[in-house]
C-alpha cells in the first residue's frame, strides 16, 4: 500500500521523460527498506558511529567514481546552496540517520522501513503549504493510500485474549 501510494504521489509530477528518474527514486525507496530489514537482522548491535562512518565512507567512495561520470563538476556557490547543503549534511546525514539507525536498534525493523513511504507524501504536502504546489485527487489518493499502509505496520493491535 504504501508504494502504492507514493507512485500516486508522484505520479502527476513525472513527466514522461524523467521516468528513469522516477525509478531511481522508487529503487531508493525500496533499497532503504531492504537495508533497514538487514540493518535489523543482522547489525543490532552495531555501534552508531562506527556504523554511520562505514556507510558515510562506503557511500563517498561510489559517488567519488560516479560523480565525474554523470555531474559537470561544477559548484555554483550561493547562500541557497550552503543552506542546502548544511541541511543535507547536518540534519539529512547526521541527524536522521543517527535517529534512524536508533529506531532500528531500538524498535521492529519493519516498523522503521515503513515510515520510508511517508517521505514522499510529506514532502509533497510540504511543497504544497511552503512553495504553492497543486495536489491533484490523485496525489492525495496516494497520500491516504501510503498513510494507511504505514498505520496498517506501525500501530499496535491490541493482545489477543
Amino acid at each position: 500500500m504504501g508504494l502504492l501510494g507514493v507512485v500516486l504521489v508522484v505520479a502527476e509530477k513525472v513527466a514522461p521523460g524523467s521516468l528513469g528518474g522516477a525509478g531511481f527514486a522508487v529503487f531508493a525507496l525500496v533499497s532503504l527498506s531492504a537495508g533497514t530489514l538487514y540493518q535489523k537482522r543482522f547489525c543490532e548491535t552495531m555501534d552508531l558511529r562506527s556504523g554511520s562512518f562505514i556507510q558515510f565512507m562506503a557511500t563517498m567512495l561510489l559517488l567519488l567514481l560516479l560523480a565525474p561520470l554523470i555531474e559537470s563538476m561544477q559548484v555554483e556557490w550561493s547562500g541557497e546552496f550552503v543552506f542546502a547543503f548544511v541541511w543535507l549534511v547536518v540534519v539529512l546525514s547526521l541527524g536522521a540517520i543517527s535517529l534512524l539507525l536508533l529506531m532500528i536498534q531500538k524498535g521492529e525493523a519493519a516498523k522503521v522501513a515503513s515510515l520510508f513511504y511517508l517521505v514522499p507524501p510529506v514532502t509533497a504536502l510540504i511543497a504544497f503549504v511552503v512553495f504553492g504546489e497543486k495536489l491533484g485527487v490523485v496525489a492525495i489518493a496516494g497520500m491516504l493510500i501510503s498513510v494507511a499502509g504505514v498505520a496498517l505496520v506501525t500501530l499496535r493491535r491490541p493482545a489477543a485474549s
